[in-house]
């Protein structure tokens, strides 16, 4: 038999019935000989009500006690499924990050994972026991707790599932897999059985909600093998079908695979364009604009430097719409009198798109295809950014709908078949 984890969202633990529901599921896969551990968010809306009322004592709390805080959200839904699966009659037992431990470093709010203890899990596995972990916490060398920022459950799961060898990481949502893009924006959009981890880890940074990105790095890392599907089927499903259902994000690429050049539509709407006019064209231009910037911990996306005219260029970079403030407010203070920049121009409504697939190593044309699809929808593309795998544009958020309609379609990606993994 194998041994899985299972990771369950808020969504999945957001009530009593949802909680016992979530106990019926794992008590199949522990009753057919599988070593199962589980790793629960805070039930659905709970972690932002805590936050809330430190919020309302102090607009700016300190980061040690949000994580006191916030910790606590996963702590109770652990312990909830713990007492649902006894009920169930399933032998369990939960734990808070800290008692594992998950070891972190002492970044509040955001911390990575260092290292995690398996000894605990493995004793209470061979015991016959499920283990129960709460996800998106751990604890720092000075024995502080600690959490991993949003969507943190996702890497806890993850890397526990690499701590422990496990065969598998199955991550229960409420969506059943991955698609070729978002279905509320492209209703025609489709399931994929299959995709390579390059291609996920790309959807995670260029937009894709399904999964936390530092949790597709975790995989890769250690080659974790990961499924996603729903948590909203019945739990009683039988185990066969649900062992295939949903999305496997694998390592092996295989010629199929390498046939569907483009294999899904990845966009954002959290982007701001910024662009400081007429610098100095000269050695070290870059690093003097972005180095305050990346001092600041505000995170560059795309970059473009302008052919120089007269000695001049003009520099433009892109950043997360929610530091955009926070960047303006660096560049006027500090970065323009040092570089004799003419002036800034900024814009906040832009979206990023982005065609991703591993067969556009092995095609030409892909990119020529994308930019001629815009252009026949009267979109113009305002920065660009590739890679091996991804083409990736800045435009007008206006029209991102429409550009991801457009370029699903001309991809056939609404043709594609889905096939079981």
């Amino acid at each position: 038999m194998s041994l899985i984890v299972h990771k369950y969202g808020g969504t999945s633990m957001g009530s009593v019935e949802r909680i016992k529901n979530v106990a019926r599921r794992v008590a199949k896969w522990h009753a057919a000989g599988h070593q199962v551990v589980v790793v629960p968010s805070a039930m659905a809306g709970e972690t932002n009500r805590l936050l809330g009322l430190a919020r309302e004592i102090s607009p700016q709390p300190d980061s040690r006690e949000l994580d006191m805080i916030a910790a606590t959200g996963e702590q109770a839904s652990s312990g909830l499924l713990a007492i649902a699966l006894q009920a169930e009659g399933v032998p369990a037992r939960s734990y808070a990050g800290w008692q594992v431990p998950v070891r972190t470093d002492s970044s509040y709010t955001k911390a990575r994972i260092s290292s995690i203890d398996d000894a605990r899990i493995r004793g209470d596995l061979d015991a016959g026991r499920v283990v129960i972990v709460t996800g998106f916490q751990g604890v720092d060398p000075e024995g502080h707790i600690t959490t991993l920022g949003r969507g943190g459950s996702d890497t806890s799961a993850v890397a526990v599932a690499a701590a422990i060898k496990a065969d598998e990481c199955l991550i229960y949502t409420d969506v059943d897999g991955v698609y070729t893009t978002d279905p509320r924006v492209v209703p025609e959009a489709r399931r994929m059985a299959v995709v390579s981890f390059e291609e996920m880890l790309e959807m995670a940074s260029l937009g894709s909600k399904v999964l936390q990105i530092r949790s597709v790095e975790f995989a890769g890392k250690y080659r974790v093998p990961v499924r996603v599907l729903s948590s909203l089927t019945d739990p009683l499903i039988p185990l066969e079908e649900e062992m295939v259902s949903g999305t496997l994000i694998t390592f092996e690429e295989d010629e199929k695979m390498e046939a569907a050049v483009v294999s899904g539509i990845a966009f954002s709407r959290d982007e701001a364009k910024i662009t400081l006019l007429a610098v100095p064209d000269k050695p070290g231009i870059a690093f003097s604009i972005l180095g305050p910037v990346a001092a600041a911990n505000i995170d560059v996306d795309m970059i473009v430097q302008n052919q120089s005219v007269a000695g001049t260029t003009d520099f433009s970079f892109t950043v997360n719409r929610n530091e955009f403030a926070r960047a303006v407010d660096l560049l006027k203070r500090e970065v323009i009198p040092a570089v004799g920049a003419r002036e800034l121009s900024t814009d906040e409504k832009v979206a990023k798109v982005s065609i991703v697939g591993i067969g556009m190593r092995s095609h030409v044309g892909v990119a020529s295809l994308m930019f001629q699809t815009l252009s026949q929808e009267g979109i113009n593309i305002q920065m660009i950014s590739t890679s091996e795998i991804k083409t990736s544009v800045i435009i007008d958020d206006k029209y991102m709908e429409l550009g991801v309609r457009a370029l699903h379609k001309a991809f056939g990606l609404d043709q594609a078949p889905v096939e079981k993994a």
